[in-house]
């Protein structure tokens, strides 16, 4: 018998060999017309780092550190120096704070306080005990990466269930034939927690049990965990921190075509995505896919309301992370108010504030801005040490995985637009699309988005496809109508935002990994909303994308 290590150890090194002889095939093939020898050599590294983060052959971050490997040994940059650059991109050091603050809040448990009060206010019914966990998930998932926001919440909502689950729907089972627990299963269940002295649904240690067959499992159950997860995708939508492929978009924009996204424009394009999109996906969830059998939730309302209780009040530290984190977003929306504030100010202390070219109150010219969102986010990590909250080893704690992932997918797209190889692949892929109906090519941006991440990440996915789609705005720019940078933009942010509704398979996004990987619903749950949460939510971005251009976005991007 073949151990699993093994085993594995032999399925990487043959993955990582098709990788190798795959990117030689390509940098060694005839070079295809309008393609540069380094942009051929671009798309060469572009399948190595596809094909092992698609596959996950090796961990995603070790793969993006292979990547400045790759370009210089193949030539497309002459020294390690210049494929380092990415790597070193301001909106890296974004993510770094906005994860440092996260790991504040979590020590303090502010945001498990903000899930258990939402829980506690709004959960008098079943729908509204799973719309209060999602609306309380995508909101922290906006601040919080969505990965520690399932992680957080998932416990929460486990531990609430507890108090329903084995009592109220194992009855309404017995009582109703069409239950969505068989009524023999719930009997034999029964008799045997008399037996055994304890419940069928409910583990001995007062969590929820871990179930193995599909009929025991209770559609409240399932649509909370499934709620969860996806309102954590939905949620980090909303802000540039939310998600990593807001993060991916913003840097490479920025590289590419020299444009940045300020943390207000994207919470004025996400924002009012989590608004429309989230409601529908708890709607289709919580009344048509797994509508719950049970009525009485007050006992899962007074479980909130008891954890909330055991949390105590807030300590003194904890307010000091409370008000650096609260003038933290309230500096990042300012700061992105620029344009309004600055007619009201003398102009060096208006480039000084928010950045321009102009003298400053300094005596220098140009300036960056105090309220640049990313200086804004580098300062708030010093505060939280001379507030006495963190310490080094604490604010460290961090996903260093993901970063490095952001670092290595820049430097990606630096190579596949400095060689060219991101306008031939657009030329190539999207070309007979040119001319069709704007909600057409949206349409299928989306769709392709949404297909990709479910078979990988979507931060993989938006490495990998959001370089192409600032690379087909010259081609879409007439049929959208715009300039080339503003069709670039419209798409690459189409594109984005899709990578965060994939909802199929535990690999999709992390969320849904986290969620699987409790143990507490089954892939073919998962794979029935999704499929059907997939379909939907490709008509809905599409439409909702497309009057986002026509009345919001002129004045937001262009």
């Amino acid at each position: 018998m073949i151990h699993p290590s093994k085993s594995r150890s032999q399925r990487r090194l043959i993955l990582f060999a098709v990788a190798v002889v795959g990117t030689a095939l390509i940098a060694v093939a005839p070079s295809p017309g309008g393609l540069t020898v380094k942009g051929q050599y671009a798309l060469a590294t572009m399948f190595f780092a596809g094909f092992l983060w698609v596959t996950g052959a090796l961990p995603l971050a070790v793969t993006a550190i292979s990547i400045p490997f790759v370009l210089t040994a193949l030539g497309v940059y002459p020294d390690l120096d210049t494929a380092l650059v990415g790597f070193a991109d301001h909106l890296i050091f974004l993510f770094i704070a906005g994860f440092m603050l996260a790991n504040a809040l979590q020590k303090y448990d502010i945001d498990r306080r903000i899930a258990l009060y939402m829980m506690y206010v709004m959960g008098s019914s079943p729908r509204r005990l799973v719309g209060a966990v999602m609306l309380a998930t995508a909101f922290l998932s906006m601040w919080v990466s969505n990965t520690a926001t399932t992680a957080m919440m998932t416990p929460i909502a486990l531990g609430v269930l507890t108090q329903v689950l084995g009592r109220e729907e194992v009855k309404a089972a017995a009582d109703d034939p069409s239950a969505d627990i068989d009524s023999s299963v719930a009997a034999d269940s029964r008799s045997e927690d008399r037996d055994s002295g304890t419940s069928s649904d409910v583990a001995s240690d007062g969590g929820l049990a871990d179930t193995t067959r599909s009929d025991s499992f209770t559609n409240l159950q399932i649509s909370m965990l499934l709620g969860t997860a996806y309102a954590a995708s939905v949620g980090g939508v909303g802000t540039l921190i939310g998600t990593p492929p807001n993060a991916i978009l913003a840097g490479q924009l920025d590289k590419i075509l020299g444009y940045e996204i300020g943390f207000v424009q994207w919470l004025l394009i996400g924002l009012p995505i989590v608004i429309v999109t989230l409601p529908i996906v708890w709607y289709l969830l919580t009344f048509r896919i797994y509508p719950p059998k049970i009525d009485d939730v007050d006992d899962a309302r007074d479980e909130a309301g008891r954890y909330l209780r055991q949390e105590g009040p807030l300590s003194t530290r904890g307010k000091r992370v409370a008000i650096i984190f609260t003038a933290t977003a309230g500096l990042w929306v300012l700061g992105g108010l620029g344009g309004f504030f600055s007619d009201y100010l003398p102009a060096a202390w208006a480039t000084t504030i928010f950045g321009g070219k102009g003298a400053t109150v300094l005596g220098v010219e140009g300036h960056q801005g105090l309220l640049y969102y990313v200086m804004v986010g580098l300062a708030a990590i010093p505060a939280l040490v001379l507030a006495d909250t963190m310490e080094w080893d604490e604010l460290a704690d961090i996903d260093w995985g993901t970063i490095l992932l952001f670092g290595g997918g820049i430097a990606l797209a630096d190579a596949l637009a400095a060689t060219g190889a991101t306008n031939w692949i657009a030329n190539t892929v999207f070309g007979s699309l040119t001319g069709a109906p704007i909600l057409l090519v949206v349409g299928v941006v989306v769709l392709l988005i949404i297909f990709l991440t479910e078979m990988t990440s979507n931060t993989a996915t938006a490495s990998i496809i959001v370089p192409i789609l600032i690379g087909i705005g010259g081609i879409f720019a007439t049929t959208l109508g715009l300039a080339e940078v503003s069709a670039a933009i419209f798409l690459s942010v189409s594109g984005a935002v899709a990578a965060s509704f994939a909802f199929a398979l535990p690999v999709a996004t992390p969320p849904n990994a986290i969620v699987f990987g409790s143990g507490y619903i089954q892939q073919e749950h998962m794979m029935r909303a999704g499929v059907i949460l997939n379909l939907v939510m490709t008509a809905v971005l599409t439409v909702l994308i497309w009057l986002m251009f026509q009345f919001v976005w002129p004045a937001i991007l262009w």
